[in-house]
């Protein structure tokens, strides 16, 4: 759905909905974390408790955590049945599911490491739920793709080759587990697919080796680095602080060795990094705004009290050795509308907009074949008879436009929705 395609546009009213609020460990505690704060500024009636972890804000269909309307408690998934032409005729045809958005859209606030993941494509996926569907819920894929509201840590595909091989090299306690006939293996691997061989060999080695291996070379490895910095010493070139603040919240887990081998990911509010099927990822730090396809399917080896999946996360990978900046993925900008950017990732299932509008007065958002889901996550305005402010949740439906009157300096906005 091209920035400036035409819709025709309908007569229905934006309608405000209720999120859903998952309090998983990993979250930041209180007032700290965005989560709490946009869901307590919204419908939700939440009341924050400062010891609690927010860490998830659910906006769509999933029967994990639906949006509920907010004038009447009903839920998304029961009006879109009752009225399918609110998500849109191509969208139906491309996801007929009645009474579901192929999209979730949700608010992270990561406090501590998320688990060392991948997520199945959609053949993996029907497997996985066929043989273990209490840990794989569904059978749909899950590409997804995270956009910083704050500065926002994470870990994202395989380093370059040469990083890996450096750092096994430096690092003896890594050698030490993954195997030193492995480490020249890699090193001397030349070509794409001899890499991704011996990268997978490995890797493979690190994750399946004995715990108590991994729990004795880790200890043996935060001791020197913790020396290393009370002694005033740089241990920059071995991850130095990263593993040691890791470690504190996961001590003796494998996923600490894991950042020798996936890139150390840093983005600024705006940036984006797209996370599609196969691809190791791990999220450590920050705010952000999270889109993904409409399932809970994740497989999971490290960093988490989680069940934990690791001969198929080994299997299932891509072994694709790229620098980090080639994980970033960029917004578009409109070309009619300076407010307007949007993050177009290469699947069907998802696109956001992100709407960043200067100036007060009035900011038409454009109508798209598409339902969607918008969210407020700076400054007020006026919808009709609908008042906007920070954690503000809107439907729109397919093919209707809406006419904002912002009534602050600056109105910040962001809005999923299916892009075929």
């Amino acid at each position: 759905m091209a920035c400036c395609k035409e819709a025709k546009i309908v007569k229905d009213s934006v309608i405000i909905l209720k999120g859903s609020v998952q309090t998983y460990a990993w979250g930041k505690l209180g007032q700290s974390s965005a989560v709490a704060d946009l869901a307590s500024n919204a419908e939700t009636g939440l009341t924050i408790d400062p010891n609690t972890p927010y860490a998830e804000l659910w906006m769509g269909t999933h029967a994990k955590g639906p949006c509920l309307l907010a004038s009447s408690g009903e839920s998304l998934s029961s009006l879109i049945s009752e009225k399918p032409s609110y998500v849109g005729d191509a969208v139906l045809a491309a996801f007929p599911k009645p009474g579901q958005l192929p999209f979730l859209f949700k608010v992270l606030s990561v406090n501590k490491a998320l688990s060392i993941q991948a997520h199945p494509n959609k053949t993996l996926a029907e497997q996985l739920h066929s043989l273990r569907p209490e840990h794989y819920p569904d059978a749909n894929h899950k590409p997804e793709m995270a956009i910083a509201l704050t500065k926002f840590e994470g870990l994202c595909g395989f380093r370059p080759k040469e990083e890996i091989v450096n750092f096994m090299k430096k690092v003896p306690e890594l050698s030490e587990i993954v195997g030193y006939t492995l480490v020249s293996s890699l090193e001397d691997a030349d070509g794409d697919v001899a890499v991704s061989k011996a990268l997978k060999a490995c890797f493979t080695a690190l994750m399946t080796v004995d715990v108590e291996l991994v729990a004795n070379n880790l200890a043996t490895l935060v001791e020197r680095l913790q020396k290393a910095v009370d002694g005033g010493e740089n241990t920059e070139s071995e991850l130095g602080d990263l593993i040691l603040r890791v470690h504190r919240d996961f001590a003796g887990d494998v996923g600490c060795f894991v950042f020798y081998f996936l890139n150390y990911m840093v983005l600024e509010p705006g940036q984006a990094m797209f996370l599609q099927a196969n691809l190791p990822h791990a999220y450590l730090a920050g705010d952000c705004m999270e889109c993904m396809a409409c399932s809970d399917n994740v497989v999971r080896a490290g960093l988490t009290p989680k069940y934990k999946d690791v001969q198929t996360l080994c299997d299932m990978l891509t072994y694709e050795c790229r620098p980090a900046a080639a994980n970033m993925f960029p917004s578009e900008a409109c070309p009619n509308d300076p407010a307007l950017s949007f993050y177009n990732p290469p699947v069907p299932d998802f696109a956001v907009d992100r709407m960043h509008v200067e100036t007060t007065g009035s900011y038409k958002i454009r109508a798209l074949e598409s339902g969607s889901i918008i969210l407020v996550v700076k400054g007020s305005g006026q919808c009709g008879a609908v008042s906007l402010k920070r954690g503000s949740i809107l439907f729109v439906p397919a093919n209707q436009a809406a006419d904002i009157i912002t009534t602050s300096k600056t109105i910040i906005m962001f809005r999923a929705y299916c892009s075929l």
